[in-house]
């Protein structure tokens, strides 16, 4: 830890939450202030390299200035007012379950940033495309940063726009049913979970989510926890997303263009998953352990059915799509992310921020990978893939097919990566679920769970399989190998997952305390 003066940790974190909203504003006037490059359209994309940048380091500097002695504690905080009529207050800060997300966000939009620097995504000119790849970020960052409820919703939806937007306009094949899916889905969720979040400000007399943690409930009637849990569940359900609500994701994820898929998968799903932990879980503890049981049921089928459409994607002559591929996936991993949350334990809760950072740096690596793929072949279909990869993409492309077998196995969970730590926990949590939950249910969640994650192991290594190793000798086209830009891009993401996967006590050192605290009734 940095010894930081507070009034700077509260501008920093500040900065990080405001500065990409500036920089948006700012990417849309004529010539972006302070950057040249060869065309106006470079310089609008080394204006988001350098924000993203600027941010990067902002939240850098906050996590070094973070009291890692006090992570339930809330840090670098601002508490100003903003609504009074409604009693909504401009309140920021971040704990040890907040601060890892933070910098996650800020280091995958930047990564996007630099990724997109060097090669534009198709379609219409990059002004519009840097703006509202800022707000995204500005909207990401600002939901994991807010203590209030109605920031939080507010910052919840900003983030619906850009990313229907980057879909819609960058996107490949399908991109405007897909866009719309993605739109109708979450906002119909969250008009549901304002209605929740409403519920519990009027009931409660207050919007600030400290407060309302801190008070655990007892302001609030039973069947006022249950009716709050049932709206605002639906509505971060459909954001992270949870069997059955998951149908919009396959369809974004396909469409979308390489980092909006990233930001997506690595960032956006972990919104709703958030919301569970920092809202529903120590404000409306009756409700949370009235809906557990569903959650984990949800859950358990979220891991089969996304590791069985997977199987189905990735066998020969299926027409699966790498990136349909993973999308399902994702549905598999955020399933164990809910079931950790479901045992409504530290040691499950811990479980399912520790996968919600492991899925953020595999996954949002697995889609530049598969973006990467596509530039080279022209296709994201499996079968394509092989054929076009030739006999072994591990001989034409050494780094690439290694890079692509390093991403497949830390998603199935191997020991000594990011992905095993989460999802192990996640299994433990339900093991011994919280008191009053029904043990005998919770050990057949975990049973389901674990052959989730054999499912997983076997289609993953199908498609290393397929794509990396090939079939028979023959003579293919030449095939470029990891280029200067996307190794700077992709080295961060696994150097992280190596780390997390050797050393978990960096995520669950700062995750456990708050965890532990929130659990028991609170935040300060």
């Amino acid at each position: 830890m940095i010894d930081i003066n507070e009034s700077v940790m509260q501008f920093l974190l500040a900065f990080v939450v405001v500065g990409p909203l500036l920089g948006a504003a700012a990417a849309l006037l004529p010539a972006p202030p302070g950057l040249k490059g060869k065309s106006p359209g470079q310089a609008v994309l080394r204006h988001g390299v350098t924000v993203t940048g600027a941010i990067l380091i902002a939240a850098i500097a906050l996590a070094l200035g973070f009291d890692h002695d006090h992570p339930s504690t809330m840090q670098a905080t601002t508490d100003i007012s903003w609504i009074p009529a409604l009693d909504v207050r401009i309140h920021l800060g971040i704990d040890g379950i907040s601060l890892p997300l933070v910098v996650l966000t800020a280091l995958l939009t930047f990564l996007c940033a630099l990724y997109s620097y060097f090669k534009p995504p198709t379609g219409p000119g990059p002004k519009a495309f840097v703006a509202l790849l800022l707000l995204l970020e500005s909207g990401t960052l600002a939901s994991f940063a807010v203590l209030d409820l109605l920031l939080f919703f507010l910052a919840f939806e900003t983030v619906l726009i850009p990313m229907y937007f980057l879909i819609a306009r960058w996107g490949g094949e399908g991109r405007t049913r897909a866009a719309w899916k993605f739109i109708l889905f979450t906002l119909l969720g969250s008009v549901v979970m304002l209605l929740g979040l409403l519920l519990i400000g009027i009931k409660a007399g207050t919007f600030d989510m400290v407060a309302l943690a801190t008070d655990n409930g007892r302001s609030l009637t039973a069947s006022v926890q249950v009716i709050a849990v049932l709206a605002i569940g639906i509505g971060l359900a459909v954001k992270t997303p949870m069997w059955p609500l998951h149908s919009w994701l396959p369809d974004a994820h396909t469409a979308a263009p390489t980092v909006g898929s990233v930001l997506l998968a690595g960032v956006l799903l972990k919104m709703g998953t958030y919301g569970f932990v920092r809202i529903l879980l120590p404000v409306a503890p009756h409700g949370v352990h009235t809906f557990a049981p569903y959650l984990a049921a949800f859950a358990v089928v979220g891991i089969v059915y996304g590791s069985l459409a997977c199987l189905a994607l990735a066998k020969r002559g299926a027409k699966g799509d790498l990136k349909r591929l993973i999308a399902y996936s994702s549905v598999g991993h955020m399933g164990f992310v809910l079931l950790g949350i479901a045992t409504v334990t530290p040691t499950g809760v811990n479980g399912a921020l520790f996968a919600n950072i492991a899925h953020g740096l595999i996954t949002g690596l697995l889609f530049f990978l598969v973006g990467a793929l596509k530039d080279r072949t022209g296709s994201t279909d499996l079968d394509t893939l092989a054929e076009e990869t030739g006999a072994a993409l591990y001989g034409r492309a050494p780094r690439l097919g290694g890079l692509l077998a390093f991403g497949a196995v830390a998603s199935l969970g191997l020991p000594g990566l990011a992905g095993f730590w989460g999802e192990m926990l996640a299994l433990f949590g339900a093991f011994r679920p919280a008191a009053g939950l029904s043990r005998p249910a919770y050990l057949t969640f975990m049973a389901v769970g674990a052959l989730g994650t054999l499912l997983t192991a076997a289609y993953m290594l199908i498609v290393v399989r397929r794509v990396c190793m090939g079939g028979a000798e023959r003579e293919t086209p030449a095939l470029a190998d990891v280029r200067g830009y996307e190794f700077a891009a992709w080295t961060p993401l696994v150097t992280l997952t190596v780390l997390a996967g050797l050393w978990p006590k960096a995520l669950l050192g700062l995750s456990d305390p708050a965890v532990q605290q929130l659990l028991a009734g609170g935040t300060r």
